[in-house]
């Protein structure tokens, strides 16, 4: 599975595309399909981006919530609103206008690992967002309890 770390920031050519950072690109790798999946973010004007893999996670994700409820329509919009984006020879993806009308970004891209996923930021407004967000969580005295390593003889987590 993809693991993506690090900020990268990359200019936007007159054509709306962006080079991929060539690690995130390295964790796309391994995937039938060669691009990534973008779809906006509720709390943020940014896009977060993910394999396919993740993708069909989040698709089976949303197939678990009850049938026709409120939940499963409300956060079904994630799926309406991806977009699936080839990677180019040259490693890059044309960003679709209503992603970068969405989000701001005109001249460069930010791309910031989250781990399974990526975003894609105006650097700008994420240097903004991320001062506050580790504010919030050093006032919150926030803490993570690891997961246990999966244990491969027994496929234990």
């Amino acid at each position: 599975m993809a693991l993506f770390v690090g900020r990268y920031v990359n200019r936007i050519d007159r054509k709306g595309r962006v080079s991929v950072p060539k690690p995130f690109r390295d964790a796309l790798g391994s995937q039938s399909f060669s691009g990534l999946y973008v779809y906006p973010l509720f709390k943020f004007n940014a896009f977060e981006a993910c394999d396919e893999n993740f993708m069909e996670r989040l698709s089976d994700s949303l197939e678990d919530l009850p049938m026709f409820s409120d939940e499963q329509d409300d956060l079904s919009v994630i799926l309406e609103s991806a977009h699936r984006l080839p990677l180019d020879p040259e490693g890059r993806v044309a960003l679709p206008k209503d992603v970068l009308k969405t989000t701001g970004i005109s001249g460069q891209a930010l791309f910031v690992g989250r781990g399974r996923r990526f975003q894609i930021w105006e650097p700008k407004t994420y240097e903004a967002n991320r001062g506050k967000a580790f504010e919030q969580a050093r006032t919150r005295g926030a803490t993570l309890q690891l997961r246990r390593p999966q244990n491969p003889d027994k496929g234990e987590a």
